[in-house]
Order: structure tokens, then sequence, then C-alpha cells
């Protein structure tokens, strides 16, 4: 059997016989490369004993990089683990300020009487704006939790403000329902004003010390501002009356009731009816006897009753 080699490269052809003779000639040559190829197997061996293909040395090396490499990512698993649980706590103390300004606002929203539409705290507030190309730079945590701090302060800070406000509020509406104003009837007319005049018994000057209301008989008559009845029976000259002190030194009375609807003792709110209008007394008709005094001093009603307008 002959084998024939061509090499297009060349241009040439090899014919191989192979023939009893000739393999018995290749023989020698093919032990001989066994023999070299199993000899540096067997060296190897004999070099590296445990079987490896890479030197011990390097082996080693190897397996000190990972084990520091492991220990590293632990480490990093735990710094962000804390990192996310620090971040955690540092939004939980946000929301919980978030929550009491919302809290707050309501209060102030119904102290101001703003209508709830207008600034509901339980929606976000609207924004938006056109689009900006960003920086594309990546935020760092640093970054992050710094800008937490000082959003914490900020809101500290519109607390403590919110909190003076809500202060001021409260004492002005107190200040406001505590402090006369209005009229003490809700349908009539002025029939006699403070001051000198005429009086309708004797015909002589005198003083009157408020103004009168005249009503039909039986209509209510309401509280000027909130505050605690002092007085409440038949008094010489004013009939059944009402007193009620409103306190930083104002008072307020309600003469020639026909019937008292509150007692001594009882807190009255601003417009609440204390009385019904009458006869009783020293009065030519139905009509409400009213005064204001200030520290224990009469004085002008006209102003308090016009300050509601």
């Amino acid at each position: 059997m002959d084998i024939i080699l061509v090499s297009h490269a060349r241009g040439r052809t090899w014919r191989l016989r192979l023939e009893p003779r000739n393999i018995l000639g290749w023989l020698p040559a093919l032990c001989c490369a066994l023999v070299l190829i199993s000899g540096c197997f067997v060296a190897g061996w004999w070099l590296h004993p445990e079987g490896g293909l890479l030197p011990a040395k390097v082996v080693g090396q190897w397996d000190v990089q990972m084990q520091q490499q492991r220990a590293e990512l632990k480490e990093a698993r735990a710094k962000a683990e804390e990192d996310a649980n620090a971040l955690s706590r540092r939004i939980a103390e946000l929301q919980a300020y978030v929550m009491r300004l919302d809290a707050a606002g309501s209060r102030m929203t119904q102290i101001a009487h703003i209508d709830p539409a207008e600034f509901n705290f339980g929606k976000p507030p609207p924004l938006g704006g056109p689009e900006i190309q960003p920086s594309g730079q990546p935020v760092a945590l640093a970054d992050v939790l710094g800008s937490l701090d000082q959003l914490q302060q900020q809101l500290s800070d519109r607390e403590r403000q919110m909190r003076v406000l809500e202060d001021l509020l409260l004492a002005g509406r107190l200040e406001k329902e505590i402090k006369p104003s209005g009229w003490p009837i809700s349908d009539g007319y002025i029939t006699s004003g403070y001051g000198s005049r005429t009086d309708p018994f004797t015909g002589l000057r005198d003083f009157h010390p408020g103004i009168d209301f005249a009503a039909p008989e039986g209509s209510r008559v309401q509280a000027v501002a909130a505050g605690i009845v002092t007085e409440a029976g038949e008094r010489n000259g004013y009939g059944n009356l009402v007193q009620i002190d409103h306190g930083n030194g104002y008072v307020t009375r309600y003469g020639h009731n026909e019937a008292l609807l509150v007692k001594v003792g009882d807190r009255v709110r601003k417009g609440q009816a204390v009385a019904l209008i009458g006869n009783t007394g020293r009065s030519t008709g139905p009509h409400v006897h009213f005064e204001v005094l200030l520290n224990g001093n009469v004085v002008n009603p006209e102003q308090y009753i016009e300050a509601a307008r």
C-alpha cells in the first residue's frame, strides 16, 4: 500500500510505500518518541508530587489572594448593609418630621379658615419644569447622607417655625373669640345709643351706659364673644340679666330679658343664645340693653359692635 502526499505550495508529491520491512524500520524511532514523551510526564510528576499542573508557589499565592478578596468582599457587604440601615433610619426620621409637619399644617389651615383644597397636606405639592440634560455624574452615598442631614435640619427648623405660627394663630383666634364684636341680636335695630340722653321715664338728662337693641319679644339674645357666665338672674333696673366674663378684662351685660338660657358657671361660645328678648326691669318695650366693660369700667359698645363689619 502506498501513501501519496501532495504539496500545492511547492508543486511536489511524495510517495510512501507501506511495506512490512519499512514499518519495522520506523518502529525504533516510534519507540524512542514514546519513551521521550513518557519521560517528560514522569519528570513533571516527580517535580510536582501534589499532582497539580501549576507550581505550588503560584497556587499558594493565588489562594492567599482569593482569601483576601473574599474578606474584602465580606467587609464591603457589611459596610453596604450598615449604610443601608443608616439610610433607612434617616429616612424614617424624615418621614416622622414630615408627618408632624403635615399635622401642624392641617391644624393651621383649620385655625386660619383656609380652604383645605388650596393647601392639601395629604398630597404632594404640584411640581414641574423643563427637562434638562443630566450631568451624568453618579451621586455618592456620602453626598446623599449629607443632603439628608441638611434636609433634616431644614425640616426641624420649619417645624419650630410652624409651631410658633400655630401658637400665634391660636392666640389670634382666641383673642378674636374673647374680644366682643358684633350685635347681640340677629335682627333688629338700635333704639338708644351710649352716653348722655333724655331718660324715657323722668324726661331728665342722664347717662346711658350701653346700647339698646329692639327686636321681637322672644327673639334670641346671643353672646358677642366666648366666655364664662358670671351672673344670670334678676338685677335692679336690668330685669333678667346675663353677665359674661370674656377674660383680658372684658365683660358684657345683656338686660331686660324675658328668659335666661344659661346659668352661672356656664361656658358660652361666640354667637351662642344666652337669653330671649323681653321687657323686664326698667324698660318701655321688648329690647336688650347691651353693655361692655373693660377692666371694670363701662365703655362705649359702638366700637365693638362695628368691629365685625
